[in-house]
């Protein structure tokens, strides 16, 4: 199976992310121009009834490591699975979905192999049968391209909301291997023995395709709800620059920018942010975005598609009710 292609597919709570499956399909198309073979790597406790979904990404073979030591993600076991896998089967590329497991997992992986590492990539070509990766560098002012010309496997770690997914095709099956987990969890340098979870988003910012955040604009939490309802409305979800949240308005999970996520929605609305470089490397890749805020010199414009100079109070209300009304013809 040498010189095949790798994807680690995440799950959470038994259900796949849609930014595996947006590897996976970048996967295959890599895969066919490469004329090579597309592996799934599938870690978790009771998962093994999700591998009916992978084979209609392109995948004809699917690494499974079942365990109840995977019911919580592990950093050092993970690692040492997907290590694992990658010393039996040698591919020449592994893909990481760039969602918060993946951007911690993927060093891990790339450091036990002693391979080369390029994160959060935005396109992913094929020069001189050489793999070509475009990512943004300095916070977003510059994209570049990179390759691992010297080391195998190359890893690379894909933005989420960037690589469109593939029309699934029904009736396809994979080969399934199994991959025992190490013989005792104790083995492990850390792990998870609980989750504590906080304030619930309805959809992740970094797999939401409409994003509205709010800024130092919002003047206080309860500025937050007129948002929401356009969000709910839209069918979105809800970010945030970091003055929000260092004013302790909205959690750290909805932060937007180089000290948070890193978003590609295909529409973007700022309302009441100024447009720091800081928070423009971190939704610069939105495939639209709106601007409302009352100050017209505000660098936000200078990002934005459409731009509206008003205040956010009246804007915001006003633009909901219009959606509704659309929306109800």
């Amino acid at each position: 199976m040498e010189n095949c292609i790798l994807v680690f597919v995440e799950q959470r709570s038994g259900q796949i992310k849609k930014a595996s499956l947006e590897a996976l399909s970048q996967g295959k198309r890599i895969a066919d121009q490469l004329n090579i073979e597309l592996v799934a790597a599938l870690i978790g406790e009771n998962v093994g009834d999700k591998i009916s979904e992978l084979p209609k990404y392109g995948t004809k073979k699917v690494l499974l490591s079942e365990s109840p030591a995977w019911k919580y993600y592990s950093p050092d076991g993970f690692a040492r699975c997907i290590v694992g896998m990658a010393v039996e089967i040698k591919p020449s590329i592994i893909l990481f979905p760039g969602t918060a497991m993946g951007r911690d997992l993927s060093p891990r992986v790339a450091a036990s192999l002693k391979t080369g590492l390029a994160s959060d990539c935005t396109d992913l070509s094929i020069e001189e049968s050489r793999i070509q990766a475009t990512r943004p560098m300095y916070s977003g002012k510059l994209y570049g391209k990179v390759s691992i010309p010297d080391a195998k496997p190359s890893i690379f770690t894909l933005r989420p909301n960037v690589f469109p997914v593939l029309d699934p095709i029904d009736g396809l099956s994979a080969e399934v291997i199994y991959f025992p987990p190490p013989s005792s969890i104790e083995e492990l340098k850390a792990r998870v023995i609980a989750i504590i979870a906080g304030e619930s988003a309805k959809l992740d910012i970094t797999e939401a395709s409409i994003i509205v955040a709010g800024g130092r604009g919002m003047k206080g939490p309860e500025g937050f709800n007129i948002l929401q309802e356009l969000a709910d409305v839209l069918g979105g979800s809800i970010g945030a620059s970091r003055a929000a949240v260092d004013a302790g308005w909205i959690d750290h999970q909805h932060q937007v920018g180089q000290t948070g996520k890193v978003i590609s929605p295909s529409l973007y609305i700022a309302c009441g942010i100024s447009g720091a470089i800081q928070h423009l490397a971190g939704m610069s890749s939105s495939k639209y975005i709106v601007a409302i805020n009352k100050d017209q010199e505000a660098p936000i414009f200078k990002a934005a598609d459409y731009g509206i100079v008003g205040d956010l109070f009246e804007v915001v209300p006003r633009l909901t009710e219009e959606i509704r009304k659309l929306k109800a013809e």
